[in-house]
């Protein structure tokens, strides 16, 4: 992609909808994530440093300058062909590089595979995955991913190259592509393979202390060893969770009846019942503020997406809530 690129003019041209993402589509986001770059272009979403230069000195990756030697400094810095043509002891100072590497895991397993708004809880994930894979790379951070599925999942170490970026969108890309195929053929499906819990045993095994890590996902599948993972990962970690839901998943549709189907079967579902549409939004409200009470201990925020709403506007909404 050109570094020269501008926003489009108008965030529904690169709003993604229906059951499946493109690359294409995740290569638009570009120009979403540029648009929360400018809101916040004096701090990094989320905390990420990428190449910013801080104000401190010392021993660092880029050389700044020298100077002539001061008591106390270490002699290590010392540059002895300097001090040897001026006579003078001289030393290098360095200007601190800050970089953190990111890592976007992606959540593209059966039960995203559902939406009644917009799009998918799958697109919607990938979208949001997109637009902080920019941000990371138009921040001069290394970024990376790991996208998983309900039987396998792809492994992208970060890297600070457009090449990287490119490498965990086509998995993106080919994980949401199969999602429709699994659906239709849900036989053979080991549990564990795509559990979040399996999924956060790996980020802990593979991340180095420092990185920012986003999970994106429904954590219709976390468990007591996920949340245990989680907390191991945000001792050493900046780690933010983005929870994607569908309306429908909230909130029963009007009182009537609606046909329902999985892609196989066909059934009829009944709204008419008053207690049985309560009962169904107090679950949901009970998962989610279980789920928000356990990262509030961790100190985790949590971005919520809904399928019926703009990606990039509640990411924007978020990082402006934090500056």
């Amino acid at each position: 992609m050109d570094a020269t690129l501008k926003p489009l003019p108008h965030q529904a041209l690169y709003r993604t909808r229906g059951a499946v993402v493109t690359l294409q589509d995740l290569l638009l986001q570009r120009y979403a994530a540029r648009t929360i770059a400018y809101a916040n272009h004096k701090r990094s979403v989320a905390g990420i440093s990428g190449l910013h230069l801080s104000k401190m000195r010392g021993r660092g990756i880029d050389f700044e300058e020298f100077r002539p030697y001061q008591a106390g400094d270490d002699i290590r810095t010392i540059d002895w062909r300097v001090t040897a043509r001026i006579g003078k002891p001289f030393t290098k100072v360095f200007r601190e590089e800050r970089e953190r590497p990111v890592l976007v895991a992606v959540d593209q397993s059966s039960s995203m595979f559902f939406g009644s708004h917009t799009a998918f809880k799958s697109v919607i994930a990938a979208q949001a995955a997109a637009i902080f894979c920019w941000l990371a790379i138009d921040n001069g951070d290394r970024v990376g991913g790991l996208v998983y599925g309900d039987e396998d999942f792809a492994l992208v170490r970060p890297k600070r190259s457009r090449r990287s970026a490119l490498h965990l969108l086509n998995q993106l890309e080919n994980f949401n592509a199969a999602l429709a195929e699994q659906a239709a053929n849900p036989a053979n499906h080991d549990p564990e393979a795509g559990s979040l819990a399996s999924t956060l045993g790996r980020i802990r095994r593979i991340t180095k202390p420092g990185s920012t890590i986003y999970i994106i996902s429904d954590f219709s599948s976390i468990d007591d060893a996920g949340f245990q993972y989680l907390q191991q990962i945000s001792r050493h970690n900046n780690v933010v969770c983005c929870f994607v839901n569908d309306p429908l998943e909230e909130n029963l549709p009007i009182p009537g009846y609606y046909s329902i189907t999985d892609g196989r079967d066909k059934g009829t579902l009944n709204t008419f019942n008053r207690k049985a549409r309560e009962s169904y939004r107090d679950v949901f409200h009970q998962r989610l503020a279980f789920l928000q009470g356990e990262l509030n201990k961790m100190k985790i925020p949590l971005i919520s997406l809904r399928t019926d709403e703009p990606v990039v506007e509640r990411i924007h909404q978020w990082t402006s809530q934090t500056l």
